[in-house]
């Protein structure tokens, strides 16, 4: 298993090398040539072949994360749609790359925090929303941590969550931790996958 580095760069970007010393920065052909499977494929946006190229790899068993300078929702989407593992900023720190290596590395999918948001949200408002929710579901939260639960689950970022209920995002993690804690779930999937469940209590 090796990990090659896709893109029209000259050198390599640092973090990605403190990461990983023994990967090789090779073009696109070189990385058509030269990866298997198993390998992992970490392919720059600069490339404009890049979604084709991530669709072929990805059809070879190559493990494919993409990489961008300035990710968006509708690139991080068309990344996945081609067969990518993973869709993250190209200058995060060599501890997160490796983690998102780990990640995709064992069937998992890496994509960034505010867009999983998003998606969830639009999962729970498929489901019902709050609406459909009974009024038991959430006792054991305080009225601050029933509003902040319920803004998380409709998709809302935590920086979005402070500026509705005018708070500082210090004080939506903390609430947030003390929900997780409560309703004994993990993060914002679990939280709305256990919401969806009292939904369906109800039906």
């Amino acid at each position: 298993m090796v990990h090659l580095f896709v893109s029209r760069r000259r050198d390599e970007i640092p973090r990605w090398r403190s990461a990983f010393p023994d990967a090789r920065l090779v073009n696109a052909d070189q990385a058509r040539v030269m990866a298997t499977a198993g390998d992992r494929i970490w392919l720059m946006t600069d490339c404009p072949e890049w979604s084709p190229l991530a669709s072929y790899l990805a059809s070879r068993n190559v493990i494919v994360v993409v990489m961008a300078l300035s990710p968006s929702d509708q690139e991080a989407l068309q990344a996945l749609q081609a067969g990518a593992r993973g869709y993250i900023h190209a200058l995060s720190p060599a501890e997160l790359l490796q983690q998102v290596a780990l990640v995709t590395g064992n069937q998992g999918i890496w994509v960034p925090t505010e867009l999983l948001s998003r998606v969830l949200g639009a999962t729970f408002k498929g489901l019902g929303g709050a609406e459909r929710l009974p009024r038991e579901s959430l006792t054991t939260l305080t009225e601050r941590e029933r509003a902040v639960a319920m803004a998380v689950a409709e998709g809302l970022s935590n920086k979005a969550v402070a500026r509705q209920l005018d708070i500082t995002e210090r004080t939506v993690k903390a609430h947030l931790g003390a929900v997780f804690r409560k309703l004994a779930v993990r993060d914002r999937m679990q939280l709305v996958l256990m919401l969806a469940r009292q939904d369906e209590r109800v039906s």
